[in-house]
């Protein structure tokens, strides 16, 4: 199995977002962004990373090929601070458990940084069984479903919970 690292995100990993546009990728998001979204998101991912608002990587195998991206932000989850998490894997990486280790290695990450008691939820699509397997893998608590608009259109979603202060208790979770 090849070893998995987290980078941080850098200027030169525009492309990373761009080879991920496709309709394919994005069929569980309402569809591919633009080029002038997708240089926004590349710029908000190097402004988060910059001020430490939020930790935005590339998943990179033992030779530094990147393979997708992970990250994690502040949110508001349930009215209480939460940090929220989102991934892809590029195609010719899919089916390998490349998003189940990356996640493995965020939750470190997390738990590493100062998180202020929050802890990290995932909403992935209810249609979207790889990802919803990968919350699952990695211990996450289904709490609900919910609908919520993106890119301007509804989306129905799963809430996924890790307690991070309670690991080993996720009853604790909402």
């Amino acid at each position: 199995m090849e070893k998995l690292r987290l980078r941080p995100w850098s200027t030169d990993d525009l492309a990373l977002l761009r080879a991920a546009n496709s309709p394919e990728m994005t069929a569980h998001l309402n569809g591919p962004e633009n080029e002038q979204q997708l240089v926004a998101r590349h710029e908000r991912y190097l402004r988060l990373n910059a001020s430490d608002d939020a930790r935005m990587f590339v998943v990179i195998d033992d030779e530094g090929r990147p393979l997708g991206s992970i990250g994690y932000w502040p949110v508001e989850w349930r009215g209480r601070p939460a940090w929220e998490t989102g991934w892809f894997v590029l195609p010719d990486s899919q089916g390998r458990g490349i998003a189940s280790r990356a996640l493995a290695l965020l939750i470190d990450d997390v738990r590493a940084h100062p998180t202020g008691r929050r802890p990290l939820v995932a909403f992935p699509g209810i249609d979207n069984p790889a990802s919803n397997g990968v919350c699952r893998r990695n211990g996450f608590t289904l709490c609900g479903t919910i609908s919520e608009t993106f890119r301007g259109v509804e989306l129905t979603i799963n809430e996924w919970v890790l307690d991070l202060e309670h690991p080993d208790d996720q009853a604790a979770a909402p």
